[in-house]
Formats: C-alpha cells, sequence, structure tokens
C-alpha cells in the first residue's frame, strides 16, 4: 500500500518517534542523566492539567521532546510537521518554573538550502522559542547529538 506520507523504508511513522525517543534516551544516559518514557507533567496557563511529555527525570527535574522530522522528499519544509515542534515548545512554555527543557531533534541537512531543520526551525522561528528551551540535534549517523540553542 502507498503512503505518501510515510516515511521511505520505515514500518510506520509511529515506529520512527519510538525509535528516536529510544535514541533521545540512550543518549542522555550515556551522559549521566537517565531519562524515563511518558514524564507526566501539569502544564497550563489558565488552569493545570497533566500532559506526558516523552522523557523526562523528575528528580532532576527535566523534561524532553523528541522530533524525528525530516526535510520533504523533494527538499521543502515539512510544514504539518513543525507545526508539532510550535506545538512542544507552547507545552514547554506551559510547564512548571524550575524544569530543564530539551527539544530534541533529528540532524537532517538539506543541501538546497544549506541548513539542517533544526537550524532552519530556529532561524524562522526564534520568536516562538522560550528563553529557558534548548534545541538539541542528533546525529544518527554518528550516534551524537550537540546543542545548537
Amino acid at each position: 500500500m502507498d503512503k505518501p506520507y510515510q516515511r521511505k523504508r520505515a514500518e510506520n511513522n509511529t515506529q520512527i518517534g519510538c525509535d528516536f525517543e529510544a535514541k533521545a534516551q540512550n543518549f542522555f544516559a550515556q551522559r549521566g542523566l537517565h531519562l524515563t518514557p511518558g514524564k507526566a507533567l501539569e502544564i497550563g496557563i489558565n488552569g493545570r492539567k497533566s500532559y506526558n511529555f516523552d522523557l523526562g527525570d523528575e528528580q532532576k527535574k527535566v523534561v524532553v521532546e523528541c522530533k524525528a522530522h525530516t526535510w520533504t522528499e523533494g527538499g521543502n519544509v515539512p510544514s504539518a510537521k513543525m507545526t508539532t515542534w510550535n506545538q512542544a515548545l507552547f507545552f514547554f512554555h506551559a510547564a512548571s518554573l524550575g524544569y530543564r527543557k530539551i527539544l530534541f531533534v533529528l540532524k537532517d541537512f538539506s543541501q538546497k538550502r544549506n541548513e539542517t531543520l533544526g537550524e532552519y526551525y530556529i532561524r524562522t522561528n526564534h520568536h516562538l522559542i522560550p528563553k529557558d528551551v534548548e534545541v538539541w540535534e542528533y546525529d544518527e549517523k554518528i550516534g551524537t547529538a550537540k546543542k545548537i540553542k
């Protein structure tokens, strides 16, 4: 069955996300930060409601949202996917104070644009990124990540 919205060589989009979360969890564990999946935290602007961040640690007060998105096959911006990044940043904004907040994204370089998707997002959406949010970019080819904001 042809699924044009499905990444090539991927079983399904949910599995891509789960696999990427595991890579993020492993990356941070190798650096002494042991995160658990589905970290519930109260968020809200007017009232509070529980939200499950992808990864987190209550003791060290860290929450992480993971995004494994790539440029489109034609090298264009995956606009619909960018809205989920915006949503994640809003949830960070609405999260309890005192938490370290990390947006962990897949490094995907565009020759056409000469920048990664993460760099593009920061450049075009800097006004939406709360000052206390870190953006990390994970390079699957070498299994490491670096903080880009």
